[in-house]
C-alpha cells in the first residue's frame, strides 16, 4: 500500500474511533426508530458531525492537502456507519469548486456503498449536484443512474438536479427524467423524484405549473401532491382536484 494511501487508511481509523468514543447511545436508538430499517448509527447530531469534520479538514488540508482530505474521506465512506459517510460528505462539502471530472467519477462510485437514503441524499445534494450545476455536460450521468438496476442510483438520477433546478437550469432533463421514472414502484425512488418536483416547482413555477397540469392524470399521487406543496393554494387545488 502506498504511504499516502497507508496514511489516509490510518487517519481514517482515528476518525472512525472518534466518531465510536463521541456519540450517544440513546440518540443512536432515536436514529434506528426514525429510519425503520436495521443502521449503524453512533448517535451523533448533525450540527456536531458538521462542526467536528470542518475542524478536522482545516487540519489535514493544512498538513497534507486537498487529494489527501478526500483520500480520507474515500477510506469512510468505504464503512458501514451512518456517521461515517456522513462524515466524509462534510469532509468535502463546499469544495465542488476544486474538483474536476476524476473526483466526479470517484463520487459516482460511492453510489453503490449506499445503505439509507440519509447517507444517499448526503452524498447527491451535497457533492455530487452542485458539480452536475457547475458543469452541465455531467447532467449525461443522469440519464445512466436513471435506467440503473439500483434504486440508489435511480434515485439520484432526481436528487442530483435539485441544485440545478433551483437555479431554474435543466428544465427539459427534469421533464426527461420523470418520464423515465414516474411508473417506478420503488418508494425512495418516487420520493426522490417528488423532491425534484416540489424544487422545480417553487423555483421555477411559470414553467411547472403548466407541466403539472400536463402529467398530473399519469403522476403518481404522492409525487403530485409533493411536487405542488409550494404551490399557492387555489393553483394546487386546481392541480389535484381535476386530477382524472
Amino acid at each position: 500500500m502506498p504511504a499516502n494511501r497507508s496514511r489516509a487508511a490510518s487517519t481514517a481509523g482515528e476518525i472512525r474511533r472518534i466518531l465510536k468514543d463521541g456519540g450517544s447511545a440513546e440518540h443512536a436508538a432515536g436514529v434506528q426508530w426514525f429510519f425503520k430499517e436495521e443502521i449503524k448509527s453512533h448517535g451523533w447530531y448533525t450540527a456536531a458531525l458538521r462542526r467536528a469534520a470542518v475542524k478536522c479538514r482545516r487540519g489535514l488540508r493544512k498538513e497534507y492537502g486537498l487529494e489527501f482530505v478526500i483520500a480520507v474521506a474515500d477510506q469512510l465512506f468505504s464503512g458501514s456507519v451512518l456517521e461515517e459517510k456522513v462524515f466524509a460528505v462534510f469532509l468535502l462539502e463546499k469544495l465542488e469548486a476544486e474538483f474536476g471530472d476524476r473526483e466526479f467519477r470517484l463520487f459516482d462510485s460511492w453510489l453503490d456503498r449506499i445503505s439509507t437514503w440519509a447517507d444517499h441524499d448526503g452524498l447527491v445534494h451535497y457533492l455530487i449536484a452542485p458539480m452536475v450545476a457547475a458543469k452541465p455536460a455531467r447532467v449525461k450521468a443522469v440519464f445512466r443512474w436513471a435506467k440503473s438496476k439500483n434504486r440508489w442510483r435511480r434515485r439520484a438520477a432526481c436528487v442530483a438536479l435539485i441544485r440545478s433546478a433551483r437555479a431554474k437550469m435543466f428544465f427539459p432533463e427534469v421533464r426527461r427524467v420523470f418520464d423515465v421514472l414516474c411508473s417506478d414502484k420503488d418508494d425512495m425512488v418516487q420520493k426522490g423524484l417528488a423532491w425534484l418536483l416540489r424544487e422545480t416547482a417553487k423555483y421555477d413555477p411559470r414553467r411547472t405549473v403548466p407541466y403539472l397540469m400536463k402529467i398530473r392524470d399519469r403522476a403518481p399521487r404522492l409525487v403530485l401532491r409533493t411536487a405542488c406543496e409550494t404551490l399557492p393554494k387555489e393553483i394546487k387545488t386546481q392541480i389535484l382536484e381535476n386530477r382524472a
